[in-house]
This record gives structure tokens, C-alpha cells and sequence, in this order.
């Protein structure tokens, strides 16, 4: 963003729908001009009408041979109750997707997310789906065969395989449209601004048992120095430390005329049950864990704007590329040192992934890719646009991320070696 772009986007980042009319109208005024080409620093593997979702799982398996992926079947339009998704998995051999390889339908999901499709263990994957209007998680093998069922919704599974978190997807489609599940219900106390009986719960995912370990009245009556009690609260964007230990997440809150919003990243610790939260200034939107004491997350501090690095311990923390880098994004680690994020559409609908260097503070631009009208999220209530939403393979080899690159929503592939 230039200075003036920043400027206005620090008056409204808090304020999801004066943020994105006005987004908007400033990139009408640049379809006149030519659209920039595209430019990646390899070729793009694309499958069109397949997408991933959330840049903080991994589809890649373990020995990179499979890649999981959904298959939309619906126009370009908000899916409605009931609509399913097919899911299932691609064979991946030297950065090229082969045959697509269906598992189920899930019956609960979204563009942004999906339907929280992920790796289980190495023969094993779990999603999101509804029954009869009710939110679960489905357990299946690779051939199809439903091996267990939980009775929630989960957000992310641990490194075991044994644990999950799990918050309350009806109150988050409400509170931030696009994220959660239309039609489908889970107890979310939509008439009660700060629930004693919701939050961030914990499910074993091989009894179901559910445990509730972080109350949203809890988190309300943790907010230091006001009274927020009477804005709307919910807890998203959950994860795992690598080691377990740790369950983070964005304890965020919204007044009823949905024109403010702020969030701050909690984070949980599982042998001490003491919650702590980073020293952020009212804005967090994106993470991800570099190993497992540290997270880098775009956030406010009071540096300003960046992507920042968290020691969770002692809550110290260091802005990367401050100044220069100063666009959100969804991280996704290459390496302890390094990791790849994305950009949403600039004013030329054109969205980047860059590779930052921690120990160096610098970045090199990977891609640069177009975003057609089209995909353009005109309601906030009606979030239809495709993120890039990177996500690394294991070897660090490989970048897998969503984009709409080809005139489709699709699922793409690059290889990262110069």
C-alpha cells in the first residue's frame, strides 16, 4: 500500500463494511486502466472449480504424494443450507496435480474455510459436515468409509491426531459472515452478547468428549481497562502449537451495527490452563506458529502495522519488515526463518505472494496474479471472494494456494526453488 492507502485503510480496517465499499469504489477508477500480466517465478499448476480453503492447514500429506482439495459444483454465489461440497484428494508427483479423487460431500462449508478439511493421520482425514441442520465432524478413511463422528464442528487438529478445537460456527456466520455455516446450527446463544456458555472448546477425537475451556464471558471479563460487554463476542482462527502445548486463537468482538470491530490473540496453555494474550493493539488477522514457542502474525502494535513475531512465553515480540511490508496477509512457514504470505487484490485486482526472510527482515515477490471483477466481495454479508491463502508443503518445496487466476475459482500449485 502506498501512504495514502495506508492511511485510509488504518481509518476503517476496524470496520468491515465501510472497509470493503470503499475498497471498492477506489478499484472502479483503475479498471480503466490495462490490468498488469501476471508473473510467478515458476509455472502454476491450476485445476479450475477446486479450491483448498484456510492458509493454516496443510493439504499436502505427509510424503507429498496426495493433496486434499474441494470440488465446488454451485455458480459463483454464496453456497446456500444444504448444498454440498465434494471433497477429496489429488495424486501430486513432481509439482503436478494427477487424477482428483473423491471421498464424501460435506454438507457445512464455506469459501474461505471450506469445510476444515485436513489430515487426520496418514490414512485418515476429518471435515466438516451437516446432519438434519446440525454442525459435526466427520472421520473417514481415503476409500470413503465414515470411521467416527464428533458432535461439534472443529476448527484444527493437533500434530497426535488426538485433539481438536471447536467453537461455534453458527455465532461466527453471523458475527462474521462468510466464515461460517448457513442453515446449520450448534447451540451458539445468538441472543446472548457474551455467552457463559459458548467459547473455545476442546473435543477428543476419538471418545467426542467436549470440553469447554475458554467461556466467551471468561474472555469478555479479560479484557483490561473497558467494558466491552455490550459488543457481540466469538472466538475464531484456532491452532495447535507444533509440540500441543499451546491452542491459540482470535478472541474478537463487533458492536451490533457491525461498523467496529477488534480482536486480540489469546493464547491457552494446556499444562497450566492459564490464558494469556499478546501485547496487540485492537487489530489481529491472520497467524501461524514458527515452532513452538513463537507466532508471526499481521497485527497492530504500537510500532504500527506488520507482520510480528510473538514469543509466547515472555510476550516479547519483534515487527518484521515494518514499514515496507505493511498489507495483511495469510503466513505460511518455509522454514523456521522463512515463510510465504499472500496480498488481497491491489487497486489493479491484483494479488502477490511474497517470501519474507526473518533472520534477514527481507522479502522477495513469487507471484503476482489477477483477481477479476467478478470475484469481488460487494456485501460483506455475501464474502464470495478467493484469497490466496498459501500453504507450504512439507519439504518446503512446493507452495499450494487458491486463486482466480485462470477466470475460475482453482487450485494451484508452484514450485519455490529459484
Amino acid at each position: 500500500m502506498n501512504k495514502i492507502e495506508k492511511i485510509v485503510y488504518d481509518m476503517v480496517k476496524n470496520s468491515p463494511a465501510i472497509k470493503f465499499a470503499l475498497r471498492n469504489i477506489y478499484q472502479m477508477f483503475f479498471d480503466l486502466l490495462p490490468t498488469p500480466q501476471n508473473y510467478s517465478i515458476n509455472p502454476i499448476d491450476a485445476k479450475e472449480n477446486f479450491f483448498f480453503g484456510f492458509h493454516d492447514r496443510s493439504p499436502f500429506s505427509a510424503d507429498e504424494k496426495l493433496m486434499l482439495a474441494n470440488h465446488t459444483t454451485i455458480p459463483l454465489r454464496m453456497p446456500q443450507a444444504g448444498e454440498a461440497l465434494e471433497l477429496g484428494y489429488f495424486d501430486f508427483a513432481d509439482g503436478k496435480m494427477g487424477d482428483f479423487h473423491k471421498i464424501a460431500e460435506s454438507h457445512a462449508w464455506n469459501y474461505h474455510k471450506g469445510c476444515r478439511l485436513q489430515w487426520l493421520d496418514k490414512s485418515h482425514i476429518i471435515f466438516n459436515t451437516a446432519v438434519n441442520g446440525k454442525v459435526c465432524a466427520n472421520i473417514s478413511s481415503l476409500d470413503g468409509t465414515i470411521t467416527g463422528i464428533l458432535p461439534a464442528g472443529i476448527d484444527t487438529v493437533s500434530e497426535d491426531g488426538l485433539w481438536a478445537t471447536s467453537f461455534s460456527y453458527e455465532r461466527l456466520n453471523i458475527l462474521m459472515p462468510g466464515y461460517g455455516y448457513e442453515g446449520a446450527t450448534d447451540n451458539g446463544h445468538l441472543d446472548s452478547m457474551v455467552p457463559a456458555e459458548t467459547g473455545l472448546s476442546l473435543i477428543n477425537t476419538q471418545t467426542g468428549d467436549t470440553t469447554l475451556i475458554a467461556s466467551l464471558k471468561d474472555l469478555c471479563d479479560m479484557v483490561e481497562g473497558e467494558d466491552v460487554s455490550d459488543y457481540k463476542h466469538f472466538v475464531t482462527h484456532t491452532e495447535f502449537s507444533p509440540d500441543g502445548r499451546y491452542i491459540s486463537f482470535l478472541h474478537r468482538w463487533i458492536g451490533n451495527d457491525y461498523r467496529r470491530r477488534y480482536s486480540r490473540l489469546g493464547v491457552y496453555d494446556r499444562q497450566t490452563g492459564e490464558i494469556s494474550f499478546m501485547p496487540t493493539t485492537g487489530m489481529v488477522s491472520h497467524y501461524v506458529w514458527n515452532g513452538n514457542g513463537k507466532i508471526i502474525a499481521y497485527c497492530s502494535v504500537k510500532e504500527g502495522d506488520a507482520h510480528v513475531m510473538f514469543d509466547v512465553r515472555t510476550r516479547d515480540y519483534k515487527a518484521l519488515c515494518l514499514g515496507r511490508l505493511n498489507v495483511d496477509g495469510h503466513q505460511s512457514m518455509v522454514s523456521e526463518n522463512e515463510f510465504i504470505t499472500d496480498t488481497y487484490p491491489d487497486r489493479h485486482r491484483m494479488a502477490s505472494l511474497y517470501r519474507i526472510n526473518i533472520e534477514n527482515d527481507s522479502y522477495d515477490k513469487i507471484a503476482y496474479v489477477h483477481s477479476p471483477k467478478k470475484f469481488q466481495t460487494k456485501d460483506f454479508r455475501k464474502h464470495i471472494a478467493c484469497d490466496l491463502h498459501p500453504r507450504v508443503s512439507p519439504s518446503g518445496q512446493y507452495v499450494c494456494f487458491d486463486s482466480v487466476l485462470t477466470g475460475v475459482r482453482s487450485l494451484c500449485v508452484m514450485s519455490l526453488k529459484h
